[in-house]
């Protein structure tokens, strides 16, 4: 005990050193989008002892390194509770870490999210099905979460449109997502034609996907994959074109 108090004391001096030091470099911060933690009570509760004093003391990356395999073996073990809690713990403590968002919902939304709904301890299927949904939402919730802390990288906008896609079978908002990921200087080639699929899909949006698999089709060879020439003759059939402007 008197080792922890001394360690624990000597992590809050240099916290509080790092902390005023660190000060200069919140503009930066805001600048890359790194939405520093807040340091408080309702922090405290969420990420569990180890965490805030990470915190404080400046060894963020660390303990959320740790937290991050910890959850793994939380995983194999479907403790869900406990993968929850960690992965809020890693994210909190590395907000620009797409990886540690895109794995929390990843488990949360697919695996966990099945395994509530497959649970054979709980016999009320209505029960389970909330549970389900709840999982999903937490995944959502992740991925959301991960856009604010990080809009200039692609990855967690596919992540969420594939949420979007599987989970709640709304293909326009999965176009939306793929679109927005295709804005941004990283994104790959594949974002806009997902961006197209996904609209082609969607209830009421035929004309507008037709639009947008024409000028990818356009482009050439490259753009005329399998999938896309396949929606492309659904929606010349669907919308009516005129033969004489059909592609197939």
């Amino acid at each position: 005990m008197i080792r922890w108090a001394i360690t624990f004391s000597l992590l809050l001096i240099f916290g509080t050193l790092r902390l005023s030091v660190e000060s200069g470099l919140t503009e930066q911060h805001h600048g890359a989008y790194f939405h520093q933690v807040r340091l408080g009570l309702d922090l405290r509760e969420e990420i569990g002892q180890l965490g805030f004093v990470a915190a404080l003391s400046g060894f963020r990356s660390l303990v959320a390194d740790v937290a991050f395999i910890q959850a793994h073996v939380a995983w194999e073990r479907t403790e869900w509770d406990r993968v929850l809690l960690l992965f809020r713990e890693a994210t909190t403590l590395q907000p620009r870490s797409v990886l540690f968002w895109d794995i929390a919902a990843w488990h949360m939304a697919w695996n966990a999210s099945v395994a509530a709904r497959h649970d054979s301890f709980q016999p009320n299927d209505a029960l389970r099905r909330k549970a389900q949904r709840e999982y999903i939402a937490l995944g959502k919730d992740f991925l959301e979460r991960g856009i604010r802390n990080n809009p200039d990288r692609p990855q967690l906008y596919e992540s969420l449109a594939r949420l979007y896609k599987e989970k709640f079978n709304d293909h326009a908002a999965a176009a939306r997502l793929f679109a927005r990921a295709a804005t941004l200087p990283s994104a790959p080639e594949r974002d806009e034609r997902f961006a197209a699929y996904e609209l082609s899909y969607a209830p009421g949006k035929e004309r507008e996907a037709y639009e947008a698999l024409r000028k990818l089709y356009g482009r050439g060879e490259h753009e005329r994959l399998p999938t896309l020439c396949a929606r492309l003759k659904y929606l010349e059939q669907k919308l009516a074109i005129p033969l004489d402007e059909r592609v197939f």
